[in-house]
């Protein structure tokens, strides 16, 4: 009688001809996860053209998902939207890297000292996402929804994590998508973005002067974790008429302190070249052109 052998480590073909279908369904399920996500919500025609997947297939997965709450169906508006379970799961991955929960209680600070909202985003390509927020009680003031997502390059937040990053690799982001231009002063050539970057990078804080939305203004500053590398930024937002000339500079110190204390909080390190934490406000220079 001969023994059966164990097996050890992997099966062998592990994924024959006839399994290669599931693989490509999961890859399709997380593209349309990945597109919902980022248009906040979106039809199956829409879904299906953008993805190249025949609308029969789209609609399965869908379903599939909706079954378990990763998407939800909107039946008033025909569409679909990302559901709890998708939210569950980012929300899994902040808890485990610690950087929101760390962060409210020095954006709670910034918002006090300065009277205005703050924010918290992480990068994600050439875009920011919103991980979290603490409003002010202005009654007139910005918002930012967990998961908006916005360009870097028109951002306080964006505009800070670009400038800790090296000259090439900020030009290949910008490749991918452009410099779309939202408002007349969205800064839309590479020149007048540069040399913005470098005042943001001089000074330790950005000036997001009505670049994405008309009549808001945003000063961020950007989080290093223990890499050295920029893993997030910091900001506050506001009516534009709240950030005159004389008061800019003060915040933009205030906010520079926040995102050290953040920096500091979660075990992160500063580049060589970032100075240490100070009291001193740099002088807001002119607007590029």
């Amino acid at each position: 009688m001969t023994s059966q052998k164990r097996q050890r480590g992997r099966p062998k073909s592990q994924f024959r001809e006839s399994s290669a279908g599931t693989l490509q369904s999961l890859d399709r399920a997380l593209g349309i996860l990945k597109a919902i996500s980022k248009s906040e919500r979106a039809t199956l025609t829409d879904l299906s053209l953008s993805l190249g997947v025949p609308t029969a297939t789209t609609h399965r997965i869908l379903t599939t998902l909706q079954k378990h709450s990763f998407v939800a169906f909107d039946e008033e508006r025909q569409d679909w939207v990302i559901g709890i379970e998708a939210y569950r799961t980012g929300v899994s991955f902040m808890n485990r890297t610690g950087l929101s929960t760390v962060s409210r209680p020095v954006m709670r600070h910034l918002m006090d000292k300065t009277g205005e909202t703050a924010n918290l985003a992480i990068p994600d390509g050439a875009e920011v996402v919103f991980v979290g927020q603490v409003e002010t009680s202005n009654p007139i003031r910005a918002f930012f929804a967990r998961g908006t997502r916005t360009s870097m390059h028109a951002s306080g937040t964006g505009k800070a994590i670009l400038s800790a990053l090296p000259e090439e690799r900020v030009r290949k982001l910008l490749m991918s998508t452009g410099l779309t231009s939202f408002t007349d002063n969205t800064l839309i050539t590479a020149d007048a973005l540069f040399a913005d970057l470098e005042q943001t990078r001089r000074r330790g804080w950005s000036f997001d002067r009505e670049e994405r939305y008309s009549g808001m203004s945003c000063i961020g500053s950007v989080i290093y974790d223990e890499h050295q590398d920029a893993c997030a930024g910091v900001s506050i937002s506001g009516p534009s008429t709240r950030f005159d000339t004389l008061r800019v500079p003060e915040l933009g110190a205030t906010v520079a302190e926040a995102a050290r204390d953040i920096t500091q909080l979660i075990g992160g390190r500063f580049p060589d070249h970032v100075a240490p934490p100070h009291s001193e406000t740099a002088p807001l220079d002119d607007p590029v052109a």
